[in-house]
């Protein structure tokens, strides 16, 4: 890898991905593009020098803006990592997701560009049904979930259909799994939130699903493997066009995480209040009509709970044997490092 160039590179995972980048040895050119700069404060958990990362602002969706980003940092490699978070409309997850993934591709493979690395997501297998140990030979759903798994989804077919050896543009599509680490606005802090008001003594479910958590870290660094299969002449056969499901390869159920960061701040309920699944959709219900009256967005949905007590866990052998990744960065390791950097205030 000559030149690295990470759309969405200032986002949550984008940071991660710098941090793993400028770890390789020899460190390869790393530049960044993004509908925002990089953050002016860094946590101390990343050692990068903002002052050594290139920067281009633009929009996925212009080619112009795209050519110019990899022609200017001479990128060989692209890793598209941007995406919006969940909880935005359909219109927004179809410019973001299809139709800038689309641009993307196909400015990359007429500028050179060798190798595509794209991130898309284990849910874009599940919609609704327990997911047991799945591989990467369990179909993509035909009613998807939700409109962000669903453009998840075409983009990533896109971007394996666009994997063409005999004109050296070589793709590869990971599918990681609740990600969660330092930078993360959603997951963790949203789970802080709920202690504060409260409502941790609140269950969903009887906690019986195996659900798979994956440090930050540990998915931008099978990126970094998934990249530098590509670029490898020996290896690349056996790795392009296909997906990989990424994880800390530790199911856990699906409350300890939760509880494990209220047990890091000081904070454990004697007993909990344990809603059953019927119970929980039909209070999610509720929840969605009083809020439509009031003109404000719920704080419980049928599609939360319906996530929240599905099994879903996956298989990684793949991405073991043909990528060489295992997490280097365990459950708890990773809940303390991001308790760490949301103490630090950033």
């Amino acid at each position: 890898m000559e030149s690295v160039l990470l759309i969405g590179g200032s986002g949550f995972l984008g940071l991660h991905l710098i941090q793993q980048f400028y770890e390789v040895s020899p460190r390869p050119k790393i530049s960044v593009f993004d509908v925002r700069p990089l953050p002016e404060k860094l946590s101390k958990q990343f050692s990068f020098d903002p002052k050594e990362i290139g920067f281009f602002k633009g929009d996925l969706t212009s080619s112009a803006d795209v050519s110019q980003a990899i022609k200017e940092s001479g990128a060989n490699v692209v890793v598209h990592s941007a995406s919006p978070m969940h909880g935005n409309a359909q219109e927004v997850y179809e410019k973001v997701n299809v139709e800038g993934t689309r641009n993307v591709l196909d400015v990359a493979k007429s500028c050179g560009v060798k190798a595509f690395v794209y991130t898309s997501s284990a849910g874009v297998i599940f919609n609704g049904q327990d997911i047991h140990n799945a591989d990467e030979t369990w179909p993509i759903p035909e009613i998807p979930m939700d409109g962000y798994n669903e453009t998840k989804a075409i983009a990533e077919e896109m971007v394996l259909k666009a994997n063409d050896s005999a004109n050296e543009f070589l793709t590869i599509a990971l599918r990681p799994a609740g990600i969660f680490g330092p930078g993360d606005r959603q997951l963790v802090p949203g789970l802080r939130s709920v202690a504060k008001l409260g409502q941790s003594k609140f269950q969903l479910g009887d906690n019986n699903n195996l659900f798979d958590w994956t440090y930050a870290g540990n998915v931008a660094d099978a990126h970094v493997l998934a990249a530098k299969k590509l670029m490898e002449a020996g290896d690349s056969a056996s790795v392009a066009g296909e997906t990989f499901f990424i994880t800390n390869d530790t199911p856990t159920y699906f409350w300890a995480l939760a509880r494990t960061v209220w047990k890091a701040d000081g904070h454990v309920d004697k007993k909990n209040i344990v809603l059953s699944k019927p119970v929980a959709i039909f209070a999610g219900y509720l929840s969605e009509f009083f809020s439509k009256i009031l003109k404000k967005e719920p704080g419980l949905t049928p599609f939360r709970v319906k996530i929240v007590c599905a099994y879903r866990y996956h298989n990684i052998d793949k991405a073991k044997k043909l990528l060489g990744y295992s997490p280097k960065v365990d459950i708890e390791e990773g809940i303390r490092r991001t308790l760490l950097w949301m103490d630090e205030g950033l």
